[in-house]
């Protein structure tokens, strides 16, 4: 039944032991965890590639007294193998991320206790993040919520919520959580983050007026504990029906794929970086903990920065001037 389930096994003979410890991890992913076919292929590859590497590095087949004996450097061996053979980071990351779960089997069915795996650290993955719409886009995104059809009121809470990612840089979680009373009626609005960290944001015109106009149009009786933003049953609404209205909006647009809900943030901070904007304002607008977070967030191009370097400092405006005598 195993072998229906997944790819043909690539590995050499291996101890009856470990054989059917394999099998037993393969069933449990399939029928307890739920794993998907493309899931358990995977697993079953990047578990296959160890075993083959183990068999070479152990001059024969592996048992499970083998895995119980491994070391850390043995694990390590295996990494740089698949570095030296040009394997992806993420690849990599995944590969010891499956070796763990394979070992955590062993150990709950008390066939191979080995802690030495954990102490081993995962590669690092470059985080990677939304890429920011343009100016251009950012504002025929938000222009373009009454062509997904629907009730009116509909597209002016569409239109309400990405006015408000975008211009307060809010992460969507943090915009669906707001309770009515919330709405920001002056300047500013208190955003709880992550850690239930709160912070203060400057909010437009447009984005109070955008939420005035879809408060007055919603069919819904909103108390003031209750959500601001809900869905057509007058329930919180969620982020996946959210993410959903964005594809099909980009698809009838014609944006990027990148066009999604949290590129709305991180076009709030990118287009303000871009206008002069200082990266520790940026950093408490964001409620980002540490500022590299935020140079991460934030991307300018190289002619940009370089721009702002020749015009800014003290060093550089001196050789300017000299030019241009």
């Amino acid at each position: 039944m195993v072998g229906t389930r997944l790819h043909k096994r690539i590995t050499p003979d291996l101890d009856p032991g470990l054989n059917a410890a394999i099998a037993e991890w393969r069933n449990w992913l399939a029928d307890e965890k739920r794993a998907s076919p493309h899931t358990l292929a995977a697993y079953g590859r990047d578990l296959d590639h160890f075993l083959i590497f183990l068999s070479e590095h152990l001059g024969g087949p592996p048992g499970l007294a083998d895995l119980a004996a491994l070391r850390p450097a043995d694990f390590r061996s295996y990494l740089a193998r698949r570095a030296a053979a040009g394997g992806a980071r993420t690849s990599t990351a995944r590969a010891l991320s499956t070796l763990r779960g394979f070992f955590r089997r062993l150990e709950r069915l008390d066939l191979v206790h080995n802690p030495e795996l954990e102490g081993v650290r995962t590669p690092k993955v470059p985080r990677s993040v939304p890429k920011p719409l343009s100016p251009a886009e950012a504002r025929e995104t938000l222009e373009g919520t009454g062509e997904l059809g629907g009730e009116p009121w509909v597209a002016k809470r569409d239109a309400a919520l990405l006015t408000l990612l975008y211009g307060c840089g809010l992460r969507i979680g943090e915009a669906l959580a707001l309770d009515r009373k919330q709405a920001p009626i002056g300047d500013a609005m208190v955003v709880t983050g992550k850690g239930n960290k709160q912070r203060m944001v400057p909010v437009l015109n447009v984005v109070r007026e955008g939420i005035a106009s879809y408060l007055a149009a919603c069919p819904h009786h909103l108390g003031r504990d209750g959500p601001l933003f809900v869905g057509v049953r007058g329930k919180r609404l969620s982020a996946g029906v959210v993410q959903k209205r964005m594809r099909t909006l980009r698809a009838l647009l014609g944006l990027p794929e990148t066009a999604t809900p949290h590129a709305l943030r991180h076009s709030f901070a990118t287009h303000l970086l871009a206008n002069g904007g200082d990266l520790r304002t940026i950093q408490e607008l964001l409620g980002h903990a540490s500022l590299s977070t935020t140079q991460r967030y934030t991307a300018v191009d190289d002619a940009k920065l370089m721009e702002v370097y020749r015009r800014s400092h003290p060093r550089a405006m001196a050789d300017r001037s000299a030019d241009e005598r």
